[in-house]
């Protein structure tokens, strides 16, 4: 059904939305899905950061098993 949309059908979709709500609110939408990915972009890169800091500190402790329930 959607495969046949086109360029005059997505044309015709933004005017449609374009009068519906107009170019204020759609600019303003638009700035926050931007701020949501730049936010989302972020969250990933310290997840990502967290997991490699955690596997460095998990590589530096070599002590075995025995000796960490001695002390």
């Amino acid at each position: 059904m959607l495969n046949n949309i086109g360029l005059p059908g997505l044309l015709l979709i933004a005017i449609v939305v374009l009068v519906l709500f107009g170019r204020g609110k759609i600019s303003s939408l638009m700035g926050e899905v931007g701020k949501g990915i730049t936010s989302f972009k972020k969250g990933i890169a310290e997840g990502k950061e967290e997991i490699e800091q955690a596997a460095s500190e998990k590589a530096l402790d070599v002590t075995p098993e025995s000796e960490k329930e001695k002390s």
